[in-house]
Order: C-alpha cells, then sequence, then structure tokens
C-alpha cells in the first residue's frame, strides 16, 4: 500500500467504493484522513462498512468541511451530466481528484523523482504496460504495474527512487489528475472512444494530451493525426514512435517489417517470431517498450531478452492452442473495430467470431480487411446489423451464441485445407449483451476450445 499523508487530519470525501475506491481509502486513512465515504450500490457501502471504513451518504453531509472530493474514475465528471456528488463539490469549491493524483502528490512530498512511467492511447495501452513492466522487471527492477490494468495505484508499495511504477491510464483517469507528471508519459495513439464521456473528439484527444505536457520526457506514436500533432505541439524532451516504411523520425524510432531501429537505422530489436508480439499494432508496442527502456538505462541485450520472452496479456490476441493445423486465438477484448482491425491484419485464413452490443460505425472500417476473412460466425445483438455489411464480401453464420460460434468455426477451419487457418474470437463489439465484460466472453472462449483440444 501507499499511504496518502497529505491530507492528515482532514475530512476528505469519497465516492465509488469497487476495488480502486476501497484501496483509496484504507490509503488516506493510513495517512491520517478523515474520511467519509460514500457509493450509489449497497454493495460497495456494505464492504466498506465490512473493513470499518466510515461511510455516510453524502447528500447530507456539510460539504464546507471537505477538503476534496475523490472520485472513482467510472462516475461521470463532465458528460452526459455531473455526478451528483461532483455538483455538490463544485457549489463547495473544493477539488475533484482520483487516486493518482493521490499518487503524484504523494511520489512528490516522499520521493521527488521517483520513476513513473504512465502509459495512455485508445489501443494498446494496456499490452504495452505489461510489455514495459516485464522487460523491466527480466532486466532485475523492481517493477510495481496497475492503474487502470487492474491493480489500484495505491495498492502498490510506495514511491521509492530504486522502484519503477509502470501505470496505465484511462481518460477517466487523466481527467482527475491536475497534476500528473510522470518521468516517462507515453501517448499510444488516438481514435474516436468514450465519446459519450467527454463530448467530442477534440476534448477526448485534449485529455489524453495531458498525460504528455506534465511528463519529463514523451514517447509518443504518430501514425494517427491527433497524435501527431500533439508531438508537435510538444517539441522537446520527446521520442517519435512510427510503425511503416522509411527512415526513423528524427531522435525518434521507427518500426518496419518487426525489426524496430533508431533514427540512425541502427537494428535495435527484431519481435518477429515472438507470438505474443505478433502484427503491426504490436510492432508499435514493441517499439515504445524500447523507447522507454533506453530511456530508464537498460542495456540493448536487456531490452531484447525481455521482448523474447514476453508472454502476452490475456483475451488480447492470447494463443489459446491448436487443434492440428488450427490455430486458436482469444482476443475478447477487441470491443470495437480499431481494435479488430490490428488482429485481421495479423493472420490470414481467419474464422472469425464476432457480435455483441455493437458501438457506432459496426464493422464497416474493417471492409478492407475482408478478403483476409474465409468465413464469418455472428453471435449475440449485432448479428443482424453486421450481416448486412458482410453480404456479398464474406460467407457467414448466424450462430446466436459463443458455443455454436467456437463448435461451427473450429469444424469448418479443420476442413478448409489452408496451411494455418485461425479461429478468432475478435468480437468489435461491447459483450454486454451476452456476459458481465470482455474477460468472462474470453474466459468463456477459452474453455470452449480447452474443451475442444
Amino acid at each position: 500500500m501507499t499511504p496518502v499523508t497529505t491530507f492528515p487530519g482532514q475530512r476528505v470525501a469519497l465516492f465509488g467504493l469497487g476495488g480502486s475506491g476501497l484501496a483509496t481509502a484504507r490509503a488516506l486513512i493510513a495517512g491520517g484522513a478523515q474520511v467519509v465515504a460514500w457509493d450509489d450500490g449497497a454493495e460497495g457501502v456494505a464492504k466498506a462498512q465490512g473493513e470499518g471504513i466510515p461511510t455516510a451518504d453524502l447528500r447530507g453531509e456539510d460539504w464546507s468541511g471537505f477538503a476534496a472530493l475523490i472520485l472513482a474514475p467510472g462516475v461521470p465528471l463532465t458528460h452526459p451530466e455531473p455526478h451528483w456528488t461532483v455538483r455538490l463539490a463544485r457549489e463547495a469549491g473544493i477539488a475533484i481528484i482520483g487516486d493518482i493524483e493521490l499518487f503524484c502528490r504523494e511520489r512528490r512530498a516522499r520521493a521527488p523523482g521517483a520513476p513513473f512511467v504512465a502509459i495512455t492511447g485508445t489501443n494498446g495501452k494496456s499490452t504495452t504496460t505489461a510489455l514495459i513492466a516485464h522487460v523491466l522487471r527480466q532486466a532485475g527492477r523492481d517493477v510495481q504495474m496497475g492503474g487502470n490494468i487492474g491493480t489500484a495505484i495505491l495498492s502498490l508499495e510506495p514511491p521509492d527512487p530504486a522502484r519503477v511504477h509502470v501505470i496505465e491510464m484511462s481518460s477517466f483517469q487523466i481527467d482527475l489528475t491536475p497534476t500528473l507528471d510522470p518521468g516517462v508519459g507515453v501517448l499510444m495513439n488516438i481514435t474516436p472512444d468514450h465519446l459519450d464521456r467527454h463530448g467530442t473528439m477534440e476534448q477526448y484527444a485534449g485529455i489524453k494530451e495531458r498525460l504528455i505536457q506534465g511528463a519529463d520526457l514523451a514517447v509518443v506514436g504518430i501514425d494517427d493525426a491527433p497524435s501527431r500533432a500533439i508531438a508537435d505541439r510538444r517539441g522537446e524532451r520527446l521520442v517519435r514512435v512510427h510503425v511503416g516504411s522509411g527512415p526513423a523520425p528524427a531522435e525518434g524510432l521507427s518500426v518496419s517489417e518487426g525489426i524496430v531501429r533508431d533514427a540512425s537505422g541502427e537494428d535495435l530489436a527484431d519481435v518477429n517470431g515472438i507470438g505474443s508480439l505478433r502484427g503491426a499494432h504490436n510492432w508499435q508496442n514493441a517499439a515504445v517498450a524500447v523507447a522507454v527502456a533506453r530511456s530508464l538505462g537498460l542495456a540493448p541485450e536487456a531490452i531484447r531478452a525481455g521482448l523474447a520472452s514476453f508472454p502476452g496479456l490475456p483475451h488480447r490476441m492470447e494463443e489459446v492452442g491448436r487443434r492440428g493445423s488450427v490455430l486458436f486465438v482469444n482476443d475478447s477484448k477487441a470491443t470495437n473495430a480499431d481494435s479488430t482491425e490490428k488482429a485481421l491484419t495479423a493472420f490470414r485464413d481467419i474464422h472469425w467470431i464476432l457480435g455483441g452490443k455493437a458501438k457506432d460505425g459496426g464493422i464497416f472500417p474493417l471492409v478492407p480487411y475482408f478478403e483476409r476473412v474465409a468465413h464469418a460466425y455472428l453471435i449475440g445483438a449485432a448479428s443482424d446489423a453486421f450481416a448486412a455489411t458482410l453480404e456479398g464480401a464474406v460467407p457467414f453464420t448466424r450462430c446466436g451464441t459463443l458455443d455454436v460460434a467456437v463448435e461451427k468455426a473450429a469444424e469448418n477451419a479443420a476442413a478448409s485445407g489452408a496451411p494455418e487457418p485461425v479461429v478468432l474470437l475478435s468480437p468489435a463489439c461491447a459483450s454486454y449483451d451476452q456476459f458481465r465484460n470482455f474477460e468472462v466472453r474470453g474466459d468463456r472462449f477459452r474453455e470452449l476450445v480447452k474443451a475442444l483440444l
């Protein structure tokens, strides 16, 4: 745990009692704050009370006595409308912040300059966070990994000059971290997402940019226009990362055909043959990890060894197993077309399982990759809409549920005669019509495949 010592003896309102909220309450209490916690759900309140965390309905409290409102990142700050706690905090004129802001304040108070890497982006940030942490650990560094990737930041060990914090940050978390100041700030990419929570693409990109603005060193993927503009505004103390042919940008890295090179043309890493880093999107992830590891003083051979031993993340192009020549891949994390595009570009002879609760645009952006798909298997609420897009371009079967889709895809892939057919779960959809979240969906796919194997 990282005790939060920056509110000693002060009353602090805390709203949102999920995992990160409970961790934040513990850390504040351990640091001497007087916490008053609440949640709109009875389960969270009961958990807090079971731990002895003081609770009260914040609608009945005197907000003039609070030093700050600590808000969980899942609670609306601005759109579609501010949560009721946000309105009360603004009326009282107190700060509205999140757990990563508390960490940043604690870092400045406890160990200024302690290594802190913050990673954001619309896609790829979880894999890149895990990859950076893995490379550093393999080189013998003391690494604490958390944030949006799963472990609440205040559950981690405290900042220390000999310890590296590698933290994934969503736009929601950045929005609640006004003094964000990582040693290394990473921006992977920006494509439309979460506009229901941020209003416009410009506001969404502006929130992402704040992570770069406060960083000592910025590492920015420059292959989309919003990120490229952010890099141009940053100007100095910057590593630009480009995926594609041509030389590396000045003071940057490029990656083409799996080879990471610097601006002088020197080969720094080769990710070809690393199954967990398959595809051009993972080439970007690898190049960013190389840039961050170099900035933290790792030797080239240590970086290459870390890349080669990276096991990958569950539900992100996870190779579940093989039956004969058929490869089964769990990409349940692909909840939008942009994420699924990465998987479709990484394979051929694809037996594609897709569907669920569709997002804006559906799968129309994926039409250029349909020639890689041997057959599509539709599940969930998006089946009719996706069938209309696939009609005449890709053979498809309406399967309804995941178990039916896996059975039919495995059977057809085995009979296809292709050298390495791939049964790919990459839904391009949220899971909420049939599964609680993408992890549950991916776990179910893995169970079904293992039963076949």
